[in-house]
């Protein structure tokens, strides 16, 4: 935390004229996509140099709208299967790309983002001058990495500037030899613009990546449970991955195809708060599980796994959301059954997730993040 006012105003006079430079794997949905645009904007607007670089392809589009002051660069390199031979050059490929990216935006530091990109870029960095702050966006006891990755991160972590997470849980998973200085600066909680409710067509929503992390299947599972009871209700799952023809074999194995739908990414970033009246975030784990936050923002009645960390962090069970046991469908099942028979519990939770939420405004979490990288601007790198 930043200690007040002034702090906040010396650390943003200490940024004007900053050349910042971002790393990034993609500028798509998601939640890291998001604070990546938070960040970068909140700093173009008070007179820094940003440059944003991906790994994605040339002709990528952002799903979230950047200040036009903002230099973004695509290598060309996205993530992609292929063998081991393949995958060894396009590692070495995107370290070199990075390499000769960073150095031409001259940055005063670079602030990185993601496991496997933090990793390359602490390798494209190697006897460049220049601090580099690395930020963990998930749980890193759960995230699933293959050894070399995970050698890797524990071999170049120490010599980063400092490690940003999103809890006090996952920067205490790292030893200290990995996390030289340590910040936890939660998400920021930021609605769109100009949103309205069109809600009480008795839509129970969820959003995120289709992948195992997710759980959406423990969803599937715990909504057929009650579909019969509950014939009024609906479930829609936003979101795009590798998992949606699994999970829609699933849908339909359930018998709830027209029970079910999954209509992809929204048009606008945020725009399923309109439409939705409980949301329930199923993830099997979570770094933070910024969704549940704009949900609480948004005045929605919660039920979440209770993940380790993030969820736990944000909902007082019983107080402003419900939480239920990890990966239990039987559990969640009882938890959503309850919350769609009860409006006033649906209204008091509602009521209570919205001042909860307030503590995650953007103007109080960017101002943490101008404290950062003021440090960072004020410390040589060993």
């Amino acid at each position: 935390m930043n200690d007040g006012p002034n702090s906040w105003a010396f650390a943003v006079s200490r940024l004007s004229g900053a050349r910042i430079t971002i790393v990034a794997p993609a500028l798509g949905a998601g939640g890291t996509e998001h604070v990546v645009n938070l960040i970068a904007n909140h700093w173009t607007s008070i007179g820094c140099a940003v440059t944003l670089i991906t790994l994605e392809r040339g002709d990528a589009k952002p799903y979230y709208d950047f200040d036009a002051r903002i230099s973004i660069e695509r290598l060309g390199l996205p993530p992609q299967k292929t063998s081991k031979l393949r995958s060894g050059a396009l590692v070495l490929q995107r370290i070199q790309g990075l390499r000769s990216a960073i150095r031409r935006s001259r940055p005063d530091f670079v602030l990185s983002f993601l496991t496997r990109t933090n990793v390359l870029t602490l390798l494209a960095t190697i006897g460049l001058a220049v601090p580099v702050i690395v930020s963990e966006r998930n749980n890193p006891a759960l995230q699933p990495f293959g050894p070399a990755w995970k050698w890797l991160q524990r071999s170049l972590y120490p010599r980063a500037f400092g490690l940003v997470t999103m809890t006090r849980g996952a920067l205490d998973y790292f030893p200290q030899t990995m996390r030289r200085r340590g910040w936890v600066i939660a998400n920021a909680v930021d609605l769109p613009a100009g949103w309205q409710k069109r809600r009480g067509n008795n839509v129970l929503t969820a959003v995120g990546r289709l992948t195992r992390q997710k759980g959406f299947d423990l969803l599937l599972e715990a909504f057929a449970r009650i579909a019969a009871k509950h014939a009024g209700w609906k479930l829609v799952i936003w979101g795009e991955g590798e998992d949606r023809k699994s999970l829609e074999a699933l849908r339909d194995e359930l018998g709830l195809e027209d029970r079910v739908e999954m209509p992809g990414v929204t048009d606008r970033p945020g725009q399923w708060v309109e439409t939705a009246d409980i949301f329930v975030l199923s993830s099997r784990y979570e770094g933070w599980g910024i969704v549940l936050l704009e949900a609480m923002a948004a005045g929605l009645p919660v039920v979440s796994f209770a993940c380790e960390w993030g969820p736990c962090d944000m909902v007082k069970h019983g107080e402003d959301g419900i939480l239920v046991p990890g990966n239990d469908v039987e559990a969640l099942s009882e938890a959503l059954s309850n919350i769609i028979g009860d409006a006033a519990l649906r209204d008091r939770l509602a009521v209570n997730a919205a001042s909860s939420a307030k503590k995650y405004l953007p103007e109080r979490i960017l101002a943490e993040w101008d404290s950062v990288a003021a440090s960072t601007l004020e410390r040589p790198v060993a």
